[in-house]
């Protein structure tokens, strides 16, 4: 089959997305002078663009093309299943196939006692359910007052008006009057950038506790829950010290914390393990998934419950749910997806042959003279950029300037990776081979040289006093 996709010339499909088309984290004024990239095609871990142009997606889309681009089996169990069932809702005591196998698939998967799917459309509103949920489980348990959900500073749960009060990033709290009441907030385990001369470890310990202060200062009756990433992820692929998350649980088991790990980036093998809480031991009691679900292919997300938080939502009617609820198509592709991973060893190659090898490589930038240092699990990674070798301190320059320079070299290479302030990111496709790391690693070791030039000449390579 023919595969090539005929298109107006690139400037025409500009003018109409810059008319019409309103793109989310994005300043659309600035982007209609620049013209947005159209990417027409894509296959394995290689974007094409309306230019031609063959780009290394290291960022697998949104942290979410797990099984990379154009598998073929997954449109063919999408179309199969459009024509047998398009869609039919889970409400009033309905299901329908493809609900049950792939809730049945989760509960296999998913580690521990964690074996009931309440399915969403992403992780954005699979976190507004869990606000609902875990404020549900408390009140069905006369418990009302426990309502307070604790959550981390520079934390990403999604964009809604509820996962953007969860998460912790005070610019989007900026917008719409947010968070929500009911929403705390302690430090992020970020040693780098906020650990000064504090033994990382020590460091580690430190920000765990702050959740048991915070706790005690709201008072254990008020406290429903505690959020977090296994690794902060659109927080700049923060990895906490090997002390935090030991702490972490035990504060949550003392005080009876519900814990919910948001595993939308770290899920389905993104660690070299199906999840982020099994490569760091954690025990949770709701699980956010999304994104590699599907691996992008279709729009679907859940909570995985476990089966004490479960027994007591399944005694009551909880008066929530949306259209799309376990979507049959979108639960189809996500079956298909899984199984794919399954028979080829998605997981395996990540732990055992593509982690090892890119954090080989991505170490091997930490002799740049802008990258202070480098840190990895898995297949999501990220270096700080830095003004003077040696030292932590950051730029002068308003944060972000550094790396949205960086970020244009990227670009300019024919690799996107992201910037979020001073820090690059990368979280590739899983199926990414070692000769494809090794492009990655030249196109992004000249993309550092080329900023590194730009920030000299423009006279930026001076840190904050």
């Amino acid at each position: 089959m023919n595969k090539i996709t005929n298109h107006m010339p690139t400037e025409e499909l500009q003018a109409i997305d810059a008319a019409h088309h309103m793109h989310p984290f994005t300043t659309n004024d600035e982007l209609s002078q620049k013209g947005a990239r159209i990417i027409t095609r894509a296959d394995g871990v290689t974007l094409t663009d309306s230019e031609g142009n063959k780009i290394l997606d290291a960022m697998a889309g949104l942290w979410c093309v797990n099984i990379g681009y154009g598998r073929d089996e997954l449109a063919d169990v999408a179309a199969r299943q459009m024509r047998e069932l398009p869609y039919y809702n889970t409400f009033f005591m309905t299901t329908h196939v493809p609900g049950i196998a792939l809730a049945q698939k989760l509960a296999e998967l998913a580690p521990g006692d964690l074996n009931h799917v309440f399915f969403a459309n992403g992780g954005s509103d699979a976190n507004d359910t869990n606000i609902r949920m875990v404020r549900t489980y408390w009140a069905e348990k006369g418990q009302p007052e426990r309502d307070v959900i604790i959550s981390r500073w520079n934390a990403y749960h999604g964009s809604t008006i509820g996962g953007t009060s969860l998460g912790g990033m005070k610019g989007m709290h900026g917008q719409g009057s947010l968070p929500i009441p009911g929403i705390e907030f302690i430090d992020q385990p970020h040693w780098w950038a906020e650990g000064g001369d504090t033994d990382p470890e020590e460091f580690g310990l430190e920000r765990a506790r702050q959740l048991e202060a915070k706790i005690l200062e709201v008072g254990q009756d008020k406290v429903a829950a505690f959020i977090a990433e296994p690794v902060q992820g659109a927080g700049g692929v923060i990895v906490a010290p090997d002390s935090y998350w030991p702490e972490i649980q035990r504060i949550c088991d003392k005080y009876d914390i519900l814990l919910i790990a948001d595993e939308v980036i770290c899920g389905f093998g993104r660690t070299g393990e199906w999840f982020g809480s099994e490569y760091y031991d954690i025990k949770p009691d709701i699980m956010t998934v999304a994104k590699g679900l599907s691996s992008g292919y279709a729009p679907i997300g859940a909570s995985i419950v476990n089966d004490k938080v479960a027994k007591v939502l399944d005694a009551c009617e909880f008066n929530h749910g949306y259209t799309y609820s376990g979507h049959p198509v979108a639960c189809a592709v996500a079956l298909e997806n899984l199984r794919i991973m399954e028979e080829e060893g998605v997981v395996n190659h990540v732990k055992n042959v593509a982690g090892p090898y890119l954090a080989e490589k991505w170490h091997s930038l930490a002799d740049h003279p802008m990258v202070g240092e480098t840190k990895i699990v898995g297949l999501m990674a990220s270096l700080a950029l830095v003004p003077e070798k040696g030292s932590r301190a950051p730029f002068a320059s308003d944060a972000g300037t550094i790396g949205f320079m960086t970020r244009e070299r990227c670009f300019a290479n024919n690799l996107i990776m992201r910037h979020v302030g001073d820090r690059m990111i990368i979280a590739p496709p899983l199926v990414i081979t070692t000769e494809e790391i090794d492009v990655l690693i030249e196109r992004a070791r000249k993309s550092l040289d080329e900023a590194y030039e730009n920030v000299k000449a423009a006279g930026l390579l001076v840190a904050a006093s």
